[in-house]
């Protein structure tokens, strides 16, 4: 096309006419992409705006649409070397409907975009096209969708005929903040915002821009504090807590209404450190009771971590392999008084190596954004594989089906003798990877803190935890008085040993049953298929690669049975990848519901009381719970006469919405029990049940529910 000067009459005709583009109608909104020049010029950045006019009375949603909608959103398709930035939204209008408040536009809003051109272009003629879609409301909602077209020539950009819209909208765009300054601070149930603005305030309500932070619906209390404001905005149902609170917060001044675009770091606790240029912040009140919610001081999280780690050596899933251990120092004892020491010195550094190693893993995963917690391992069905692999092949080689020299189990330092300080190292990383499946009391606390703090405090809390869980075996191995306690090497060790692999196998079955819960019953017999051939593969090589054989014997065997050994560990790895997850135990044990935080909030909105039970099939500690406290009769009786809603959440498979829900009451991983009585804080039961104490519980809720 021939470029003309743009002071010509046609040429501003046709310029007025490309700059809007194409108009598209669904029932109740008109929408058009609208160009504020007339021109492009290559390597200057431009504006297109999206125009949805409403009918009257339908409104449009905002970026967070709040309790209810979706937001208008806008997929471009652009020529090649053109860039489109995000959505700039107007501030939105509070729109309440019943209980729920959404935010959106009503009659008419102009979402602004800016498109930047490359530094060359061939064309004289350049086309932008938008898909677009919308949800528009009244009672009914509807979705709408268009595809818009605008094409604009080359040339010297001058404003078309509707810049004065472009000026409105940019107009209605909340302020960058500059002069004000922000601070947030979460505790006590409630968030608190600090600003100092630039002027009297009489009016403030803050729109978030993240879901699942503040309750929509929620009265916001506006105070003075010294030379600035404190807004009080209570956090939604099950709130997760991000490293930040975005938003925009729209102020009643004398000189009218406006929004401020907010980001200010949320700190968490009672109160929030300020400095000589913040505002200050009042203390927000702890309500009781809610021990969890509650920030613990770094020593105090350290203790508890340490304390964790001692009690974690009495669990059912980290006991068989320490056992074996003990059984290793004895012999070592026999033989080596003197050097017994540096195994638990080596002990120590493997289980120290693999906390860190978890952490890392844990601190990297949550850096990514993801949502995960203690014990995500047990929810990967491929590691469930690799671990009844490894349980079965020890039990194996404790039966005597085959030896090692410094192989599989000697890298686990289970067999007792003839193990270097590596075997001892590796121990001590095996006990760590067994221990994950349990939760002991008062690492919860600890464990919820650390990794809600910056990386080196959560590495502190991971250390102490490994420290306390090794404490005993380096005790034991550096104290020669407590070694002359120790029974003398005998043929009971032998006995032991064989005993200790009935203990492996039925180790084995937990993981192949844990397994059939992730892939169901089909999956579970393919991974026994597989054992069974990784079986084999272990009986060649002990029937034919004894150390009597001729070294070619040897190598075959090995080689067989490695063969053997990976295909049957690759076949359960196949199916691991194929599976089809098992049902849900939240759906088969009568009268509990499957968790979902906007079930949970519509039950206590109900007013009745609600009991959570956050659980796991691979969490032995909640096994116990449930059979010695949850099923007794007089629990099951008092839930059913208090009407408590029972709601299990099942974290046996990886669900993020239940790895928040642990989040939001400064937990990692399981058990967690909360009771919500009606009108009141949730109360936080401990790790490890009684029926007295649930029931001591639950005769609290008299006061509310009768």
């Amino acid at each position: 096309m021939r470029i003309v000067a743009p002071v010509a009459p046609t040429v501003l005709l046709l310029a007025a006419v490309a700059s809007a583009g194409d108009t598209g109608r669904s029932k109740h909104v008109v929408a058009t992409l609208l160009s504020e020049t007339t021109a492009i010029r290559p390597g200057s950045p431009f504006r297109l705006g999206l125009q949805l006019k409403m009918a009257p009375e339908w409104h449009t949603y905002w970026a967070n649409p709040g309790d209810s909608g979706l937001p208008t959103r806008v997929q471009w398709d652009l020529p090649d070397g053109f860039a489109a930035g995000p959505i700039q939204w107007p501030v939105p209008e509070r729109i309440q409907a019943g209980p729920l408040v959404s935010y959106g536009y009503h009659d008419e809003v102009l979402l602004l975009t800016e498109v930047t051109p490359p530094v060359r272009l061939g064309r004289a003629e350049v086309p932008v096209r938008a898909t677009v879609s919308w949800l528009e409301c009244q009672e009914a909602c509807l979705p709408g969708r268009a595809e818009l077209e605008v094409t604009l020539p080359l040339g010297t950009p001058e404003p078309s005929v509707h810049a004065g819209r472009f000026d409105e909208a940019r107009r209605r765009l909340p302020g960058d903040g500059s002069g004000w300054r922000f601070q947030a601070v979460s505790g006590g149930g409630k968030i608190e915002l600090a600003f100092k603005p630039e002027g009297v305030v009489r009016g403030a309500t803050f729109l978030p821009l993240d879901k699942e932070v503040v309750d929509y619906a929620a009265d916001q209390e506006l105070r003075r504090d010294g030379d600035g404001y404190l807004l009080g905005l209570k956090p939604a149902v099950n709130a997760r807590r991000p490293p930040s609170l975005a938003g925009v917060l729209v102020v009643e001044s004398p000189g009218g209404r406006r929004g401020v675009s907010v980001q200010a770091p949320l700190a968490v606790g009672p109160a929030a450190a300020t400095s000589s240029t913040q505002a200050p912040l009042a203390a927000a009140s702890e309500s009781p009771p809610r021990p969890a919610s509650r920030p613990i001081g770094l020593l105090l999280a350290l203790g508890l971590a340490f304390v964790g780690g001692l009690i974690l050596n009495l669990m059912p899933c980290v006991l068989p392999v320490l056992s074996l251990k003990v059984m290793g120092f004895v012999r070592q004892a026999g033989e080596d008084s003197g050097a017994v020491w540096k195994h638990g010195l080596a002990f120590t550094a493997g289980v120290l190596a693999s906390f860190w190693s978890l952490a890392g893993v844990l601190l990297a995963l949550r850096a990514g954004g993801e949502q995960i917690g203690w014990g995500f391992q047990l929810q990967s069905p491929s590691f469930l594989v690799f671990l009844a692999g490894l349980f079965f092949l020890i039990g194996l080689n404790l039966f005597g089906v085959f030896e090692v020299g410094g192989g599989l189990t000697r890298a686990g330092g289970l067999v007792a003798g003839r193990s270097g300080l590596g075997a001892s190292f590796a121990s001590g990383g095996l006990a760590t990877l067994v221990a994950t499946p349990c939760t002991a009391p008062f690492m919860g606390s600890a464990l919820g803190f650390g990794l809600s703090q910056p990386a080196h405090v959560a590495l502190l809390v991971f250390t102490s935890l490994g420290l306390g869980m090794a404490a005993p075996y380096l005790v034991l191995s550096t104290s020669p008085r407590l070694l002359r306690l120790v029974p003398r090497p005998g043929p009971w060790m032998e006995r032991l040993r064989e005993v200790m692999g009935f203990v492996m196998m039925a180790t084995v079955v937990a993981v192949v049953w844990l397994f059939g819960r992730h892939t169901g019953p089909n999956g579970m017999a393919v991974l026994l298929a597989g054992i069974l051939l990784a079986g084999l593969g272990a009986w060649v090589y002990g029937r034919y690669g004894s150390p009597l054989a001729s070294a070619r014997a040897r190598m075959a065997a090995a080689a067989v049975a490695l063969v053997l050994i990976a295909g049957g560990i690759g076949l359960g790895m196949a199916q691991a990848q194929e599976g089809t997850p098992g049902p849900s135990r939240a759906v088969e044990d009568d009268g509990w519901e499957p968790f979902s935080p906007q079930r949970v909030a519509e039950l206590r909105r109900s007013g009745r009381p609600v009991f959570v039970d956050f659980t796991a099939d691979w969490c032995l500690t909640c096994k116990v719970n449930e059979r010695v406290a949850l099923s007794r009769p007089a629990v099951t009786g008092t839930l059913a006469r208090k009407n408590v809603a029972l709601v299990k959440a099942d974290w046996t498979q990886r669900d993020e919405r239940i790895t928040r829900g642990l989040a939001e009451h400064g937990r990692q991983g399981v058990p967690l029990y909360v009771l919500y009585p009606p009108g009141a804080e949730p109360v936080l039961l401990p790790v490890v049940l009684t029926e007295d104490l649930v029931l001591r519980a639950l005769e609290r809720l008299r006061e509310t529910d009768d």
